[in-house]
């Protein structure tokens, strides 16, 4: 594949969708085909089944070679899921020439040292990420390169998950007839979609509430403060509906996309809708406040659930402030938007209560990933 385009997957729980892109004179990506295909064998961000996932992903592929007219061999991979968590580490390396000004081999050497780092048993580094350095004991140093010295130290932010869970997307990509290239976290490759510099600096954090997870990254000062996949999202709203009114899936997610509210007094008692029996059973009649109430109290507990990832961030601290407050990414169609309502105003009034106020709201850039997928 030519070197000017790039491909990203974004496989996801309740979609896959796969971007080609064309880098212009500018070093801009110019998104020129898009496939998308319903994903099934992905459960809260993690593949639990490898065919499906195969099939989704040459569906979703095809349709964007159809589309650009390019020929994919390789892609960059966006990946989250429960097994993903983060951490902090610090660590050094002591040059060989101090006499020499600190170069990017430097750089390197000290991220490679951290990669080696051993972790849990059947875990794997995905991202190594510097959030500052130190040289001689001078810290607070955000671009070390063309200094002298002979101790380099630098904290970092490691994204960890789990080793089986990476093979088996590189199984399925690799079973599809594909290359995999670069591994994103996907909230990272979001934040890189959706954010400016400006907003990164002040300091910011971005939930992006998809189908079987909801991710959140965090920035200040440019830089990367706190990570977190959190194992709720849409999916879990529909078995709820499915659980609460003893329907089957299909019908729950039909329910939740066209008469779902999360504002229980949004809906009068008398307000029905009637959902047909199977086999010729008798249809069976669901109240939309009873819907709206099953609906209300799992938005609560994501909402709830990511404003705790602020917090534990330590946005109080008046050192970690978040100037530029909170973006809200919701990954579904727009039809989907409204059985969030209640949620946000709750996680709205929680933000405010900590000096946040919510910066921006999207109910549907589900491209939003993919498109950062392809400059990595």
């Amino acid at each position: 594949m030519n070197k000017n385009f790039s491909v990203g997957l974004d496989i996801g729980t309740t979609k896959i969708v796969a971007m080609v892109g064309e880098k212009n004179q500018f070093n801009k990506v110019k998104v020129i085909g898009v496939g998308k295909s319903q994903s099934l064998g992905v459960h809260r961000g993690v593949v639990n089944n490898i065919t499906q996932t195969i099939q989704s992903i040459k569906i979703a592929v095809d349709e964007a070679q159809s589309r650009s007219g390019i020929e994919v061999k390789e892609v960059a991979v966006g990946i989250a899921g429960q097994h993903i968590r983060s951490l902090q580490h610090s660590d050094y390396i002591t040059r060989e020439n101090p006499d020499e000004v600190i170069n990017d081999n430097d750089i390197d050497k000290l991220i490679d040292q951290v990669y080696k780092l051993v972790m849990l048993p059947g875990e794997e580094i995905i991202h190594v990420l510097p959030q500052d350095f130190k040289v001689d004991g001078q810290s607070e140093i955000k671009e070390p390169i063309g200094m002298y010295g002979s101790r380099l130290e630098a904290n970092f932010h490691i994204v960890v998950g789990q080793v089986s869970s990476i093979r088996n997307i590189g199984k399925c990509i690799k079973s599809s007839g594909l290359e995999m290239g670069d591994i994103t976290l996907e909230p990272l490759a979001s934040s890189d979609a959706v954010l400016s510099n400006e907003e990164k600096e002040a300091g910011v954090a971005l939930i992006d509430i998809g189908g079987g997870t909801t991710d959140v990254a965090i920035f200040k000062d440019g830089i990367i403060k706190h990570t977190a996949v959190i194992p709720f999202g849409g999916n879990v709203i529909t078995e709820d509906i499915k659980e609460g009114c003893s329907i089957i899936g299909n019908q729950a997610e039909q329910l939740k996309i066209k008469f779902g509210s999360a504002w229980p007094g949004e809906n009068k008692d008398s307000e029905i809708v009637s959902i047909p029996g199977l086999r010729g059973r008798d249809p069976k009649e669901i109240s939309l406040k009873t819907l709206s109430k099953i609906i209300n109290a799992r938005v609560v507990e994501i909402i709830e659930q990511a404003y705790l990832e602020i917090k534990n961030y330590g946005h109080e601290d008046s050192k970690k402030k978040l100037i530029a407050d909170a973006f809200l990414d919701f990954d579904g169609e727009p039809s989907e938007g409204r059985w969030y309502g209640v949620g946000i105003e709750r996680f709205t009034k929680a933000c405010e209560d900590a000096g946040l106020k919510i910066l921006r709201k999207d109910l549907n850039i589900y491209k939003t990933n993919p498109i950062a997928l392809l400059s990595k």
